[in-house]
């Protein structure tokens, strides 16, 4: 499951650079009524777009697990009257890229195109999403590469965890089932599976657009409404709030192995909390700040049991959770717990240091390089914040928040959040010393 993708939307945000806080965005409603974000530059003859569908494979119908992801896979797979090999020419002789991806909280479309091309990519691209072929030769295709992915998954100790942390954390929420379903569900989905999963999750109603580069305006109102405007209206509703059911304690799932890949977490907090950027020093502090991070410290540095350990505040549109990760030798794997619970109380008593303070509120500002540069970061960063419900001048406040956050804020938000009673831990290989409860 590719639940951990739209962290890059919280993350890229938290961490957005100087350089895009300057950046005016736009707020853009085309002549059907379509909202969109716009980052305007007429530097380059050149255009970034992204599109995403909120809902995305948590929207599977019942029975149906991997229908939007095999849809979403086969989108490009050939569209009107073109098969694949004809749409990837075409595409090609655009000098166009278009991608299609999907995780638990939105179907994805990215494309870039040069402005001399513009209508016919942005034509290409209209077929695409609303004239898809769906050949069953495309789809049997497609959905072998998902069954050979799906096989391959149930051998990797990371994705093993990882199943068996969202499982038990969400039991009765999409969240806590894969997105690309399982051997038996992707096998038995028909084409009809794919045109109901297609008209269900591509609707106008959980659209979201962000478009920087060479474009009026004007030219994105216009291109909008020729790529969404033909539609559904409206698609399946939209997943519930959920409730995270983890509680502390051990989980083991054998695996062979020298190494173990050892997953904890526990709930975390919303963007939308007024403590938001308190709990994200903390963090970063903890284990999300690489090699500077106590985790490291004291779990590889000091100790020597690990290459690496880290930690991140995971935030989806209906749940948000502060997950960590390592990978551990057996001999170790007991140890390396035994720390990473004491960093965690250590934390919630103590919390941080005034310099941590300072020094995580200069990496967070930007004294740091970082990532968020070009159209295509922009136009992504873009829909992540729509995703949020932030405003388009949020690139020109954050920093003021981070700055604003005091020791006081960073030591009760430490108390509040990181409760080491509650971490539960998944452990996938053969760990000496551990044992599994409840």
């Amino acid at each position: 499951m590719k639940l951990l993708r739209n962290l890059g939307f919280a993350l890229g945000l938290t961490l957005a650079s100087p350089a895009l806080a300057a950046v005016e965005i736009q707020d853009v409603t085309s002549p059907g009524g379509i909202k969109a974000w716009l980052v305007e530059s007429h530097d380059i003859p050149f255009t970034s777009l992204h599109i995403r569908f909120q809902g995305g494979s948590s929207l599977d119908a019942p029975g149906k697990r991997g229908a939007v992801s095999l849809m979403t896979y086969t989108l490009e797979e050939g569209a009107a009257d073109m098969d694949s090999q004809a749409f990837a020419t075409a595409r090609e002789g655009l000098a166009a890229s278009f991608s299609f991806s999907v995780d638990a909280d939105g179907v994805d479309i990215q494309a870039q195109f040069l402005t001399e091309n513009r209508d016919q990519a942005v034509e290409l691209l209209r077929k695409a999403l609303q004239e898809p072929r769906f050949d069953q030769a495309a789809l049997d295709r497609v959905k072998g590469q998902m069954l050979s992915s799906i096989r391959a998954n149930a051998k990797d100790p990371d994705k093993l965890a990882s199943k068996a942390l969202w499982a038990m954390a969400y039991p009765d929420h999409p969240y806590g089932t894969s997105g690309d379903g399982t051997e038996e569900s992707v096998s038995a989905l028909t084409r009809d599976d794919i045109l109901a999963a297609h008209k269900g999750a591509l609707a106008r109603d959980r659209v979201l657009v962000g478009a920087a580069g060479d474009i009026t305006p004007e030219d994105l109102g216009k291109l909008v409404d020729s790529l969404i405007g033909a539609l559904p209206a409206s698609g399946t509703p939209l997943p519930t709030t959920a409730v995270s059911a983890l509680k502390s304690g051990v989980t083991v799932i054998d695996f062979p192995g020298p190494q173990s890949s050892v997953l904890f977490a526990q709930g975390g907090i919303r963007q939308s909390d007024p403590d938001y950027f308190a709990a994200m020093i903390v963090n970063e502090v903890l284990g999300g700040g690489g090699f500077s991070s106590r985790l490291m410290e004291e779990v590889r540095e000091k100790r020597g049991l690990t290459y690496g350990v880290g930690t991140s505040n995971a935030v989806y549109d209906h749940a948000e959770m502060i997950m960590g990760s390592a990978a551990v030798a057996n001999e170790n794997v007991a140890q390396a717990m035994e720390v990473i619970r004491a960093e965690w109380a250590r934390i919630a008593k103590d919390g941080i240091t005034e310099q941590e303070l300072q020094d995580t509120k200069t990496y967070m500002t930007g004294a740091y390089p970082l990532r968020f540069d070009g159209n295509e970061a922009l136009s992504s960063i873009m829909v992540g914040m729509q995703s949020l419900g932030l405003t388009p001048d949020y690139p020109n406040t954050r920093n003021e928040r981070v700055e604003a956050v005091t020791m006081a804020d960073v030591q009760r938000v430490a108390a509040r959040l990181f409760r080491e009673g509650d971490l539960r831990f998944v452990v996938v290989g053969q760990p000496e010393g551990v044992t599994a409860t409840e």
